[in-house]
């Protein structure tokens, strides 16, 4: 029988490995440590002028200097979206031991990303208008396509199986997540670094989502800006991230003595078939998108502890998910279950969401802790009907969890997880 089937059944997949590059900090403690105490990353952007914007804050990371992840020269041919990537991958292999345990050609890489190069783009642009055509860079091309923080990533780790990338909007990484799950369970891999990575708190970026009047304008307040499911919220908060999850065969990971996070059993993926930005009033897609997953994993809504909800903190799009999460459970289960969405931490990281709030999920499992959603002072009544976590973290047995994204276009993904061991 092929190496694609064991026993006649798909391959069991496990997370072996985290690494984080996010608003919260750099490396994998200083996100959780900062999603379970509950904290804003919210404050005045300092990577640019902001003054013309309508929104002058964001969540940005930190500290973070490419060139403590690659050398000066590499790092000058990357947007930052790629550096973000890179950086996140090398702290995914190092969190996760899988190094010299798999051939080169056994381990791939998928990372998402929404947008791209967005500031290369920019920077290239006027450089084209203000100094002529022949002063663009060669480089212009390669540092803007999606694609570059995966195939970046996996040239800098040297890894030679599955190589692809997911551009989804704000879905990106959980496709990219799930696409990789696929890659291990059909024997296609062993070992897969799937995640996302975006770098969109540009002037451009902040003023395109500011011209949809998508971005919260709480400028006298921004640590309280990111405020899902409550009545005063008035848009999200651009975020970035670069954010690896390690993906590898669960028998192997056994085998070799892998500190296993949690194991990734269910992926489901749907379209709203309904605008470009808005969602589907009826719930139906995304709902399906959860069921999917949770008939891919085996497991029934009564299994579900926790959802890390896509809850943006816009007003049209955070009644629409509890619609969703209602519609998929059923109105009395749903009140039972517990929901809380970590962006109003760390803002919404677009491509790279579903990878750090896919991370945030897993280690609930592993540590038995529900980040909260923070700032929720007076919870909309159109928002009602969850469990919801607010603005501390609860301490909780989850065996089993999902996690929710929903793009521009109608692309909605979620991925299930369960505590390693479980069955």
């Amino acid at each position: 029988m092929s190496r694609l089937i064991q026993d006649g059944k798909l391959r069991r997949v496990v997370v072996t490995g985290i690494g984080l590059v996010t608003p919260f900090g750099i490396g994998r403690e200083a996100a959780w440590d900062g999603a379970i105490s509950g904290r804003s990353t919210s404050a005045t952007i300092t990577s640019f002028d902001s003054s013309e914007c309508e929104t002058h804050f964001a969540c940005e990371v930190p500290g973070f200097e490419p060139t403590d992840f690659v050398e000066r020269r590499a790092a000058r041919r990357m947007d930052r979206f790629s550096q973000l990537a890179v950086a996140a991958s090398r702290l995914a292999l190092d969190d996760s031991g899988v190094e010299g345990t798999a051939a080169r050609d056994r381990i791939g890489v998928m990372i998402g990303s929404g947008i791209g190069g967005i500031e290369t783009f920019y920077q290239q642009v006027v450089v084209c208008r203000d100094r002529g055509a022949d002063r663009v860079s060669p480089l212009f091309i390669p540092m803007i396509i999606a694609n570059m923080a995966g195939a970046q990533a996996s040239m800098d780790l040297g890894f030679q199986g599955p190589l692809s990338c997911a551009t989804t909007a704000c879905a990106s990484a959980n496709h990219a997540i799930g696409d990789a799950f696929d890659q291990i369970r059909l024997g296609r891999a062993d070992v897969m670094f799937a995640g996302g990575a975006e770098a969109a708190v540009t002037y451009v970026g902040i003023v395109g989502f500011n011209a949809m009047k998508a971005l919260s304008t709480r400028n006298d307040d921004p640590g309280t800006a990111s405020r899902p499911f409550d009545i005063g919220r008035d848009g999200f908060v651009m975020g970035e991230a670069g954010a690896v999850l390690v993906l590898e065969e669960k028998e192997r990971a056994e085998a070799r003595g892998a500190d296993i996070v949690c194991e990734i059993v269910g992926y489901g993926l749907s379209g709203d078939a309904h605008h470009i930005t808005e969602p589907d009033p009826t719930g139906a897609g995304p709902a399906n998108a959860m069921l999917m997953a949770l008939a891919d994993a085996d497991l029934e809504p009564s299994d579900i502890d926790y959802i890390n909800a896509h809850g943006t903190s816009t007003p049209v799009g955070d009644p629409s998910e509890i619609r969703v999460i209602r519609r998929a459970f059923g109105d009395e289960l749903a009140a039972r279950t517990m929901v809380s969405s970590t962006k109003s931490m760390h803002g919404h990281c677009l491509g790279a969401a579903g990878a750090l709030e896919g991370a945030l999920t897993a280690l609930s499992i592993k540590h038995g802790i529900v980040p909260p959603t923070i700032n929720l002072s007076e919870l909309d009544p159109d928002c009602a009907g969850v469990d919801h976590v607010i603005n501390e973290a609860r301490t909780a047995t989850v065996d089993a969890a999902l996690s929710n994204v929903f793009g521009f276009g109608g692309h909605n993904a979620t991925l299930a997880f369960q505590r390693a061991g479980v069955r």
